[in-house]
């Protein structure tokens, strides 16, 4: 099983691995509460697609589908039983229906790794005509369906369900996208706001163009992958010493670097401005991959929604989270006993696909539904962000501490902090040694990671408020707000809110005399500095995505860094952090710190050091700006 599992990206198609494991002979053969179909769907430019149908043996009357389009492989055979991520789905009754995307494994046609939809040229197919035809063909075709159809599915999964917003199927009555991505160059999994994320954006490219019949892994030669992204160099050298061209993904993003119209066309969000099919779209708040997307989805089809049918949800998980698993902690961060994960599909996508589908139950009488970390509650909000919410700033102050109250001028003290951003020392995203993306756990859950990891390296500044001394409740969009200059022409900022847990946090599980296993203390709360956002922005960027512009050397200029959507409490006697740094590595590529115009194209020689300076006087005042409920 562990090997299926390491081949197959976690918590994607649930169904997948449990036939996988009987496959394999790792489980004992059973009779399965499934019947076994396999098809060739053909659509509209003669294409096939592989589809697997799973339809209920005990199935007594017409029944929906529940539909999944994915790149990452299709059920071999009918499970032997019905795995536990899927039972409160399948106890209502559903034929599920798997297809592997045009050009993976038994599809035929080419697979182009695109969300790019042209709804003005009736000749195209895409993911969102591919849909329509499979969804026209399963409703005529499947025996005993009751015409109504839906889908859902995570990540890709959650892109091939998402874009059917664009041209849904009139058979298609309800849809749950679960951290889609929506722009690929504003966010999500391959940049952020025109920041590379290196790691990530190359290692995927090769998971699924090295081999159209399997999901394939780079094989490292370095243990520690942030040595070995550094001894590479410049980005050039991944085609000049390793793909050589044969990835047209990764070839088409670093001959893209700026938001010119390839990416804007891949930016399908775009086109969407009205709720057209019902959506219970689903984010992570430590979604490490796919944290904006769904946010931006249900942003756009909330212009037009008069019926009240684009729902959001969020909560304290990690990519796909909710998917699998129970969800009561992330991390060693435990949610006050919460089955996060089990009570989302039990309590909000069940009753979700149950109303739209089978016509039972009540319609969400919300707009948004979050798991709040910090007070670890349920919370249902009419409009989402709350009215409530009140935007305050917190500002970071020259002596390293934060403050509601804004800077006062101090006559001979420098209002300002500095560090120096040496690329050839980058900050790495996480403690080394560094595991590959995919396969690796540790992916998962690096955005929950304890940021000590840092403390005291001389290129990250850290503002720390005194202990709170009542609970703050922040609900809503997050933003910094940097006024901040280089030595360099091109830099980039990285910003980072933390919640500083007291250092008597919780008490020890250890025998005081015996003292802790191996390995236990670091397992304790106690003075955990757990981030709740993070981003980067790159100063290339900071005055137009489409022509990048150099930055004007020691001169501050405001950096605006949205932060994303975040429903978290600061209890009393927690403290407020900010930490700032200017690499990221290698989650986010070196910037040179010298203006070129393509980092993609830079030399070694490009890659300078840069002194940085964050201002934090009356007339260049950097803040945060927190939505506070009172």
């Amino acid at each position: 099983m562990r090997e299926i599992e390491n081949r197959l990206r976690p918590f994607f198609c649930v169904f997948i691995l449990v036939v996988a494991a009987a496959v394999h002979g790792q489980e004992a053969p059973a009779a399965s509460p499934f019947k076994f179909q396999e098809v060739m769907v053909p659509v509209r430019d003669g294409v096939h697609l592989q589809t697997v149908i799973l339809t209920p043996v005990d199935q007594k009357g017409p029944l929906p589908i529940l539909f999944r389009r994915t790149p990452y492989g299709v059920p071999a055979a009918a499970p032997p039983r019905i795995p536990p991520p899927f039972k409160e789905l399948v106890a209502d009754g559903y034929i599920f229906v798997f297809q592997n995307l045009r050009g993976r494994f038994k599809s035929e046609g080419v697979f182009n790794l695109s969300s790019a939809v042209d709804l003005k040229d009736p000749k195209a197919t895409n993911e969102t005509t591919d849909a329509y035809d499979t969804i026209e063909w399963l409703v005529k075709n499947v025996p005993d369906n009751n015409g109504k159809v839906g889908m859902f599915g995570v990540s890709y999964d959650g892109l091939t369900t998402a874009i059917t917003l664009l041209h849904p199927h009139p058979a298609l009555k309800a849809i749950s996208e679960q951290a889609s991505p929506a722009d690929q160059w504003m966010n999500d999994d391959d940049h952020r706001y025109g920041a590379l994320r290196e790691s990530y954006a190359f290692e995927y490219s090769v998971l699924e163009q090295a081999d159209k019949n399997a999901n394939t892994h780079f094989d490292f030669d370095t243990y520690d992958t942030y040595q070995w992204y550094l001894n590479l160099g410049p980005i050039s050298n991944i085609n000049a010493k390793y793909i050589h061209g044969k990835l047209p993904f990764w070839n088409e993003t670093v001959d893209h670097p700026d938001y010119d119209d390839f990416w804007k066309k891949e930016a399908w969000v775009n086109q969407l401005h009205s709720s057209t099919v019902p959506n219970l779209n689903v984010a992570g708040f430590w979604d490490q991959e796919d944290p904006w997307g769904p946010w931006q989805i249900f942003r756009h089809a909330k212009q037009s929604d008069p019926d009240h049918t684009n729902f959001m949800v969020a909560g304290p998980w990690f990519h796909g989270a909710w998917a699998g698993g129970t969800g009561d902690k992330i991390g060693i961060i435990p949610f006050g006993g919460h089955e996060t994960s089990r009570e989302f599909r039990e309590n909000i996508q069940a009753p979700f696909f149950r109303y739209y589908l089978h016509g039972q139950g009540e319609k969400p009488n919300w707009q948004a539904s979050t798991f709040q970390t910090g007070s670890n509650t349920w919370h249902t909000y009419a409009v989402w962000p709350p009215a409530e919410a009140k935007a305050t700033n917190l500002y970071l102050l020259a002596n390293g501490t934060l403050s509601f109250s804004e800077p006062v001028a101090s006559s001979g003290a420098k209002q300002y902090r500095e560090y120096v951003s040496d690329p050839a020392n980058p900050v790495p995203y996480r403690q080394r040694p560094i595991s590959p993306t995919y396969p690796g756990g540790d992916w998962r859950t690096w955005e929950v990671a304890d940021q000590r990891f840092v403390d005291g390296r001389p290129d990250v500044l850290s503002f720390t408020s005194a202990p709170l001394e009542h609970d703050i409740t922040v609900t809503g969009e997050v933003a910094a707000d940097l006024f901040a200059s280089t030595s360099g022409t091109d830099s980039d900022f990285i910003v980072k809110l933390i919640d500083v847990y007291p250092e008597n946090a919780q008490k020890n599980q250890w025998d005081e005399n015996a003292g802790p296993n191996p390995g236990e203390f670091a397992q304790s709360l106690n003075g955990y500095e757990l981030p709740i956002a993070m981003e980067v922005r790159r100063g290339r960027y900071n005055k137009s995505y489409e022509k990048p512009q150099p930055l004007a050397a020691n001169q501050p200029s405001e950096w605006k860094i949205p932060l994303r959507d975040h429903d978290h409490v600061f209890l009393k006697g927690h403290r407020i952090m900010v930490q700032v740094q200017s690499t990221w590595f290698p989650v986010i590529d070196r910037n040179p710190q010298k203006f070129v115009p393509s980092i993609y194209k830079a030399s070694a020689a490009d890659y300078v050091p840069a002194t940085q300076r964050v201002y934090c006087s009356p007339g260049l005042p950097s803040h945060l700006v927190l939505p506070v409920v009172p």
